[in-house]
């Protein structure tokens, strides 16, 4: 498996960008002789590490899952370490003039050992976490972030790869060669590699300071979500589904808990508990225990992790000359800068919350037509607008439940890889592949024509402890051919709530498209026809594109015929339901849109503004107050549990992205559905994936994108898929720009 650290620590969310200062020649040498005493010691340990270990059995290689043991985890870490250094110290000491092949793509063949070893933290960091784990991850995230720092800030090394960058070789490479470059370049350049004497001692002390509360932050938010659990008794049942209910009840077992109903602190179990419990004061408690994880004024509480944070991020940027986070962060993106990201954000907003206003008005009106004696709370919202969907649409979540079957979902996704992206999907013989958990199936990927093996896809779909919440995609090997084919290993991993034996899972159809959104991260991955490691990569307001485009499948014809049946009589779904889910397609985009973008826009605003002394918890209330953030709704992720952008900086000042990736797939879905074949036109199809799946990251994200489409995408799409008013200039200007 070949891997440059870089991707490997950022597709972890580790972010561990450091600095070190320069050594002395006398030093150097030193240091030298160290790092062969390192490495010889380091090779002893690659030959018996299981974890640093290469992949060996079927299909080109596969994790030893099954004979992975936390102990191997710290010397594996600290031997890859010496390992890669060793690679980078050959790299940077070569004494020909410096070349693509021999600095660009000998650093794509560095770090095997190293990326073979995340692949396995990055299991017990997500799927199987412990309090062993966690205390190896604490110790060892400043470790990390002072080896990284020994990379990006090796001035050699640099120098070496600068001199690529503006070769005349840099004009005869092929364009994919020359992104390679440009990434590699700018990996260094956007990260301290310029910085000198004490500003690069600083930017590496911010950056290991970094990475140990990026963790802490993570860990206290699992430990608030593993440590509230609500148990209830069969008498405060109402209005909960009896899938939901046996459910609860294996919940409570698990726990020791027999007799009673386990409400647990995820969004999985507080979604369907708001939206359906007829218990108003029990609503209340689940929804104060979920958005009040890391903020609880206790040993997990967050707020001052978070000043923290984002005092050293502003403190880190203006060492490199930038304004402020975003502005660093936003540079690279299709965004460009801040800006442009809160231009987008802010021609949605008060579309957004007047379709709020008039939401709670018609939920209000039945609150009073019942009597209740209520003024909506955000405890009330998902209740009531559950029930203003059966008055105004007849349209019942628990009656469309009955017909989303977990297992037919799968094949349904399956189904629709094979029609878009010519996959064909088969289990793999029992046995035949490690799995790190008995719930864990595989599939082998093949081309539905050739035959040819693409790749494996692992599916972990359950909820249990230790797991973190919500749903998420990741790839333990990425497609690269410099160095001979490398297939595909790619995995989604949910939080389903299993349901009690022999019984199907039924899951919600909004559990349903976001199933479908993961799915499609894997095929993004499964789909690479990219040569270089590096170019796996994505552009964060870019890659969620891909996903939430998948989503619009779901409710295509030949998946509800097929595969959408109810799980008692098998029957499809009934034409008349189907039109019921047609008609309130943008039902409740007020909720979803706002809750949505506050948390993008005061994500945003943490970023731009200066950090000095800052309260996070007053901060987050006097941004939401001067947005006119309706008192009925509360951001998606608050602040102290928004590990998108504080457990790490994979999206932080990016949250955003999710909103530029819908402008692109409101427009992209509209192509599919203007074509003669519709949403299964073979030739958009093949569009599709040759100029957005397959290149990945070997192209720029708005080059492909009018390569696809002919054009660049605007707002118009994305307000008409909302039901939203479409600006009057709203195609003036491009937002792929």
């Amino acid at each position: 498996m070949r891997n440059t650290l870089l991707t490997t620590v950022s597709a972890l969310a580790l972010t561990l960008t450091a600095a070190c200062s320069e050594q002395s020649a006398t030093n150097e040498t030193a240091e030298n002789e160290a790092a062969d005493t390192e490495m010889a010691d380091a090779d002893s340990m690659t030959h018996d590490n299981v974890l640093m270990a290469e992949w060996t059995g079927p299909y080109g290689g596969v994790p030893a899952f099954d004979k992975a043991e936390l102990a191997d985890l710290k010397p594996a870490l600290e031997a890859g370490m010496a390992v890669n250094l060793a690679e980078i110290d050959a790299i940077a000491g070569n004494p020909e003039a410096p070349t693509f092949e021999n600095t660009i793509v000998a650093l794509e063949r560095t770090g095997d050992e190293l990326g073979r070893t995340f692949t396995y933290w990055g299991i017990w960091s997500a799927n199987m976490s412990t309090p062993e784990f966690r205390e190896i991850q604490r110790e060892m995230a400043p470790k990390l972030s002072a080896f990284r720092s020994k990379i990006t800030q090796n001035q050699a090394l640099f120098e070496r790869v600068k001199a690529v960058y503006e070769s005349d070789e840099m004009k005869s490479l092929r364009p994919d060669q020359q992104r390679l470059v440009w990434l590699t370049y700018d990996g260094f350049a956007s990260n301290g590699a310029t910085l000198e004497g004490a500003a690069k001692e600083r930017y590496a002390a911010i950056n290991q300071r970094l990475a140990e509360l990026h963790t802490k932050f993570a860990n206290n938010v699992l430990a608030d979500e593993e440590g509230y659990v609500l148990y209830i008794s069969e008498d405060q049942l109402g209005g909960l589904a009896a899938s939901f209910v046996q459910a609860a009840a294996a919940a409570a077992s698990s726990r020791d808990h027999d007799g009673e109903y386990a409400i647990t602190n995820t969004r999985s179990s507080m979604d369907p508990f708001l939206t359906f419990s007829d218990e108003r004061d029990l609503r209340e408690q689940v929804w104060r225990t979920y958005y009040s994880r890391g903020d609880n004024a206790d040993e997990h509480d967050n707020n001052a992790i978070m000043a923290e944070i984002l005092q050293l991020r502003d403190e880190r940027v203006k060492l490199l000359g930038y304004e402020n986070y975003a502005a660093w962060r936003l540079q690279n993106r299709m965004a460009k800068e801040p800006a442009n990201a809160l231009a987008l954000m802010e021609a949605v907003w008060p579309a957004a919350i007047a379709r709020v206003e008039e939401e709670v008005a018609d939920m209000q009106a039945i609150a009073d037509a019942e009597a209740a004696g209520i003024t909506i709370a955000p405890w009330d919202y998902r209740y009531y607008a559950e029930k203003v969907r059966k008055a105004k649409y007849d349209l019942d979540s628990d009656e469309v439940k009955q017909y989303l079957q977990l297992d037919k979902l799968q094949q349904a996704m399956f189904f629709v890889a094979g029609e878009l992206f010519n996959f064909n999907f088969e289990p793999v013989p029992e046995g035949a592949v490690p799995v790190f958990q008995e719930d864990v199936d595989v599939f082998e990927v093949t081309d539905k024509t050739s035959g040819e093996h693409i790749g494996l896809w692992y599916i972990d779909p359950f909820a249990r402890p230790g797991k973190r919440s919500g749903a998420w995609a990741t790839s333990y090997r990425s497609h690269t051919t410099y160095d001979g084919r490398e297939t595909v290993l790619a995995s989604n991993n949910s939080n389903f709530i299993k349901a009690a034996p022999g019984e199907p899972i039924l899951v919600s159809w909004d559990d349903a498209e976001t199933f479908f959104h993961e799915f499609g991260h894997a095929l993004h991955s499964l789909s690479s026809k990219v040569v270089y490691p590096t170019l796996n990569g994505g552009v964060r307001d870019y890659t969620e594109f891909h996903s939430q485009l998948l989503e619009r499948w779901l409710a295509t014809d030949p998946v509800i015929e097929n595969y959408l049946v109810h799980h008692e009589t098998g029957e499809p779904m009934p034409a008349e339901l189907v039109q019921k889910i047609k008609n309130a397609a943008t039902f409740n985009q007020g909720f979803a849109t706002t809750e949505y973008l506050a948390s993008a826009l005061v994500d945003m605003r943490f970023h731009m503004t200066d950090p000095a002394g800052i309260d996070p918890d007053a901060f987050e209330r006097e941004a939401l107050a001067a947005l006119n953030m309706p008192d009925e709704i509360v951001m998606r992720h608050r602040s102290p549990h928004f590990s998108h952008i504080f457990s790490g900086e994979g999206y932080s000042a990016g949250y955003y992205g999710y909103m530029w990736a819908d402008v692109l797939t409101s427009d992209a879905a509209e192509a599919f559905a203007e074509a003669p074949g519709g949403f299964y036109d073979k030739d958009v199809a093949k569009k599709l994936v040759d100029h957005l799946f397959a290149v990945r990251n070997a192209v720029d994200p708005a080059q492909a994108y009018r390569a696809f489409r002919g054009r660049d995408a605007n707002i118009e799409a994305l307000m008409r898929d909302r039901g939203f008013p479409v600006p009057d200039d709203s195609g003036a200007e491009s937002e792929t720009d």
